[in-house]
This record gives C-alpha cells, sequence and structure tokens, in this order.
C-alpha cells in the first residue's frame, strides 16, 4: 500500500527533542513515516503511540515491541492513553490532512481526479459522509461551508445550485457534482477551486476542527513539563488554532492577565514558523502547504 514521502520528517521529529528513554505520540500515523523516524531515535526502554482512524493505515503497523498503533481518532488522546497506563508523554507530533494515499484511492472519494462515490470519510466506521451533506445539509449549511472551510465568494450561488440540481436526482458521484459545479468556476482556476470545495466538504464530513480543538486542549494535560509539541498544519483554519493555542492556549481572545499583568499560557513556542525548502517541494507536491510549528510545555 504506497503511502508517500512524510512531509518536513527531519524537522517535525528533530522538534520532539527526543530522548532515548522517552514515550512519544504519533497522532496521525499514516504510512508510519514519522513513527519510524522516531523509532530510530529510541532507545530500548522508549515507547511510541501511534492514532489513526483510517482502517487502511493499520497494514503499516510496525512490527517493534516499543511500538503500539491505536486505531482511533486522536481526538480521543487522553483516554485511550489511559487506556494503556500513560498519564504524561515527552513529546506528540501530528501531521494534520489527508495522507497521499487517501487520496490516491479512487473509491475514497476525497479526489477531484476520480469518478467516485461521494464519500471522504477518513474513517470507515464514520456514519456521515460526503453524500450526506450534498443531499441532505439545507441551504444555508452548505453556504456556510463553502464560506468557512473554502473562503468561496460564491458560496450562495454553488450552495443554491447544489439543493436545486438534488431535487431533479441525488447528486451520487464526485463526476456529477463536479459536472453540476463547473459552470460557475473560472475556468483558469477551475481545479484549484475544486479542491478547496473537496477540501470544505472533507473537513466538514470529519468534523476536522472541532477534532483539532479537542486535541489541542488535551495537549498540555498529556505532556510533562519540558515536554515538545510537533505539529505540522496544511490550510490556514489548522494553523490558525495552533499558532494561536501555542500563543495564548485560546483559539480566540487573549488570555487574563493577573494583578501584575502577567499572563499564565500552558505552552510556550520553541522556535518560530517552520515550512518545506525549494527542494521538498519539488520531490513532494504535498509539501508546498505545509507549516510547522514547535513549541514545549512550561
Amino acid at each position: 500500500m504506497e503511502y508517500h514521502n512524510p512531509v518536513l520528517l527531519k524537522e517535525s521529529v528533530d522538534g520532539l527533542n527526543i530522548k532515548p528513554d522517552g514515550i512519544y505520540v504519533d497522532v496521525t500515523f499514516g504510512g508510519g513515516g514519522h513513527s519510524k523516524e522516531i523509532l530510530s531515535r529510541l532507545g530500548e526502554d522508549g515507547k511510541l503511540y501511534a492514532f489513526d482512524q483510517d482502517e487502511d493505515a493499520l497494514a503499516n503497523a510496525i512490527d517493534d515491541s516499543r511500538f503500539t498503533l491505536i486505531n482511533e481518532n486522536f481526538r480521543f488522546l487522553k483516554r485511550f492513553l489511559r487506556f494503556y497506563n500513560v498519564k504524561e508523554v515527552d513529546g506528540i507530533l501530528g501531521d494534520f490532512g489527508v495522507s497521499s494515499h487517501q487520496f490516491n484511492v479512487a473509491e475514497r472519494g476525497f479526489s477531484t481526479r476520480f469518478e467516485a462515490k461521494l464519500d471522504m470519510r477518513m474513517s470507515q466506521k464514520g456514519s456521515l459522509s460526503a453524500y450526506e451533506v450534498i443531499n441532505e445539509y439545507e441551504e444555508k449549511q452548505l453556504r456556510q461551508m463553502f464560506y468557512e472551510y473554502a473562503d468561496l465568494r460564491n458560496a450562495p450561488t454553488l450552495a443554491a445550485e447544489i439543493v436545486k440540481q438534488r431535487q431533479v436526482a441525488p447528486i451520487e458521484s464526485s463526476e456529477k457534482l463536479n459536472d453540476i459545479l463547473r459552470p460557475f468556476l473560472f475556468k483558469e482556476k477551475e481545479h484549484k477551486i475544486l479542491a478547496q470545495i473537496y477540501q470544505a466538504i472533507r473537513i466538514e464530513v470529519n468534523q476536522e476542527i472541532e477534532v483539532l480543538k479537542e486535541f489541542l486542549l488535551q495537549t498540555p494535560e498529556v505532556l510533562k513539563k519540558g515536554g515538545r509539541l510537533s505539529l505540522i498544519s496544511y490550510h490556514s483554519l489548522e494553523d490558525r488554532l495552533v499558532k494561536r493555542f501555542i500563543r495564548s492556549g485560546l483559539f480566540e481572545g487573549e488570555p487574563e492577565k493577573d494583578f501584575y499583568g502577567n499572563i499564565s499560557v500552558p505552552l510556550k513556542k520553541v522556535k518560530g514558523l517552520i515550512v518545506p525548502d525549494a527542494e521538498e517541494i519539488r520531490r513532494n507536491n504535498r509539501a508546498r502547504s505545509a507549516k510547522l510549528r514547535i513549541a514545549t510545555k512550561l
């Protein structure tokens, strides 16, 4: 099963500042690239737990006594670490977004390139698919989804057309959805805008923003003092949440100050924003929008 090169591999694992006997978590296992690199830096007493809700990822499980793969969404980070009697860890790595494998398997419905049933579930156990979103959401919900998750100015037009067309017949495939939307897209930017639309639907199907928030709120509780957080985001919504949480422990607004004007925050950034260099982007096109942020628990 083909999973492409992990993005910012050295930089993200360097960010964990790995101790040979430490306990680490890779919350987005995928093809196992980041996990293999972490394991290569651990001693025999080290331990790595990995999460992936996608059953396809189980085929990549690493045969190593120091490694445990948990087939669950990382929104349940604390719960499943407790199940393994782990209360605190030395570092957490996350590489968000969709794996190359998920994009390249036509029937998963993530890509605009293939004809496939509308699905886009990262976990095959998920109850909400792209079909339900497109065929059952109210026009107002569709409009809001395209505004918030794809930043599309013509969101009202797209939402209205989807509602109009599904009254004629259900919209069951990516090809049918593309045909409905194409007349409303700029020809020279058609592929880019379709990708934004698919991104918006995928974020909604998988509750990606809610999941990220739930995960981030747990990280200060799970990390040991001095433990590291190394997170790679691919779109501005995710990166903004990560950046704000590292800076203030909040997703919006400013933290309260004490009598002396000091603020109490759980994390501190270790270095500035890290992005792939031109060579990595040339080798791996998926890296072009990646942003890495590293923080430590105070």
